[in-house]
């Protein structure tokens, strides 16, 4: 009779029977009733568990989302307020509000991007969640999900192994957008490349290098970034003169030419601050170098460095400092007596040997 009743209850409310459904069956020693109470009653319920347990996850990951791309806006605009100082724009004039400007946009496009970003991850996360309540529901309603499961697994592997580069470079997008490692208008080398970025994507970074050669890199190959053209950059110019020069005047020479051009306040060649001499930086074989550092509005460097370099050609055949080049010296042996010696021995050994074959000759 035990088996009987066991059996029954297992019939009506599974191997697993719940408080609810097991106190009904014993309460009216109905299958049926029990069977419709599970139905009506208790699956109803655990489906409603599993949706308010799937949206209080869902709020909790997406404040969390929230929270990290308020943080990131919130350090692009501090960017801007910084690169839109006062003592900036009472130091550069009427550039600077050409420069605020482009500052500007590129930090808005960057803030916009990040908020975008926000979105994606946010509906993926709120899309997994819910996928997985989903199919938490379709169990509790009856439905086997060994089949489906069985076959989404292997549709994933599948998916996984032909798009894992995909994928890796998709994260690698995400972080880089995150992290704001480059922008557009950057100059960037990343290794295998090196370019201004025209376009940053969530799957590839889009460059053109000084050649014109467009560079379309994934963002999974990217192992290190390095980024000439965040808040400032610097020109370091190691100059050389030569052994005999005075030091201090050619030292002398390099900072009026630098100052000069810092005075000027070129379009191109934007110093920000008062050029440096850090002293003599190398003994070389046919030269001194003394080093010229010069910090630059990002982007600038390389033409600052070429307006420098040609004014201090001239400044240094003013003041007739020698820019040296590469010289060898050459040391040339005279003949000794000795040797003159051997050499008048040899003429007439070869006098007689010539004298002894005539005679031999003759005969």
């Amino acid at each position: 009779m035990t088996n009987v009743l066991a059996q029954s209850l297992t019939d009506a409310c599974g191997v697993e029977p719940s408080f609810i459904c097991e106190w009904v069956f014993d309460t009216t020693d109905s299958e049926a009733v029990a069977e419709i109470v599970g139905w009506l009653v208790e699956r109803p319920f655990k489906i409603v568990v599993i949706l308010l347990g799937a949206w209080i996850v869902k709020r909790f990951v997406v404040r969390a989302l929230d929270r990290l791309v308020n943080r990131l806006v919130e350090s692009r605009v501090k960017e801007e307020e910084e690169a839109g100082s006062d003592d900036l724009v009472s130091r550069m004039g009427r550039k600077a509000r050409g420069k605020l400007q482009r500052i500007h946009e590129q930090a808005e496009r960057s803030k916009q991007k990040t908020l975008t970003l926000g979105a994606v991850l946010r509906n993926i996360a709120s899309f997994a969640i819910y996928a997985m309540a989903t199919l938490a529901m379709l169990g509790e309603l009856g439905l086997n999900l060994g089949p489906f499961i069985a076959g989404a697994g292997i549709i994933g592997l599948a998916v996984g192994f032909g798009a894992q580069s995909l994928v890796r470079d998709f994260i690698a997008g995400v972080f880089i957008i995150i992290e704001d490692q480059y922008g557009i208008g950057d100059f960037v080398d990343v290794g295998d490349a090196s370019g201004t970025v025209e376009r940053v994507t969530l799957r590839a970074t889009v460059m053109r290098d000084v050649h014109g050669t467009v560079w379309v890199v994934p963002n999974g190959e990217i192992r290190r970034v390095g980024n000439s053209s965040q808040l400032w950059a610097r020109t370091v110019l190691d100059v050389d003169v030569a052994y005999d020069t005075d030091i201090d005047l050619a030292a002398s020479v390099i900072k009026s030419v630098a100052d000069e051009v810092w005075n000027e306040g070129l379009e191109s060649a934007t110093i920000l601050e008062e050029p440096e001499i850090w002293g003599v930086q190398n003994f070389g074989a046919d030269a001194i170098s003394i080093r010229l550092a010069v910090k630059t509005e990002p982007g600038e460097q390389w033409a600052t460095g070429r307006v420098i370099r040609a004014r201090l050609k001239k400044a240094f055949d003013v003041h007739g400092i020698e820019i040296p080049f590469p010289q060898r010296t050459v040391w040339v042996h005279t003949v000794t007596d000795r040797t003159k010696a051997d050499a008048a021995g040899t003429e007439v050994r070869d006098d007689l040997l010539e004298r002894r074959s005539g005679g031999d000759s003759d005969e």
